[in-house]
């Protein structure tokens, strides 16, 4: 479900954990990424990108979310969009689940979770009537300047990868 929300909004109801929202300056994140790479705010200045958080590499879910990214990055490049994951797991799981895959996009690792905390993806979640805490599915579309244009939080992964495309077409 997208965020409609401006910076002026209210708080987020209880259970909700506060993050960005539509219209804001993207968290600052510098994190180490598969294939040796670093990924970080500054570097992509300039370019629009999607940073998509992920609960587990090579799990079911996480699986498919990623292999539709994957499938979809041609797309996404032919808009001049990037796609970055960004998962709790340690960086040799990470590289492990993109060479399985052969996910070509970087796959970040935030094992101490702060950029997760900073986008609001780390927080209280409730699977199969069990509460927890843990890493909350989201995406957000990022433009050229470092603005956040769309959220999608406790994102359902059927359909998602298509979805965050279509939005990404609108940007100029």
């Amino acid at each position: 479900m997208a965020s409609t929300r401006t910076p002026a909004a209210k708080a987020a109801p209880a259970g909700v954990p506060p993050g960005v929202t539509a219209g804001e300056a993207a968290p600052d994140f510098s994190l180490a990424a598969s294939g040796g790479r670093t990924v970080n705010l500054a570097a992509m200045r300039g370019r629009p990108f999607v940073l998509y958080f992920y609960p587990r590499a090579d799990t079911p879910g996480c699986t498919t979310e990623a292999c539709d990214f994957s499938e979809a990055l041609t797309q996404f490049h032919g808009l001049g969009i990037d796609v970055i994951g960004v998962s709790p797991d340690k960086l040799p799981a990470i590289e492990k689940f993109a060479t399985k895959y052969g996910l070509a996009f970087p796959l970040a690792s935030d094992p101490e979770r702060r950029t997760a905390q900073a986008y609001g993806a780390w927080g209280e979640k409730v699977f199969m009537g069990r509460k927890s805490i843990g890493l909350i599915r989201s995406t957000f579309l990022i433009d050229k300047a470092g603005r956040i244009v769309r959220v999608w939080k406790k994102v359902k992964v059927a359909g998602h990868a298509a979805a965050v495309l279509e939005a990404a077409k609108a940007l100029e």
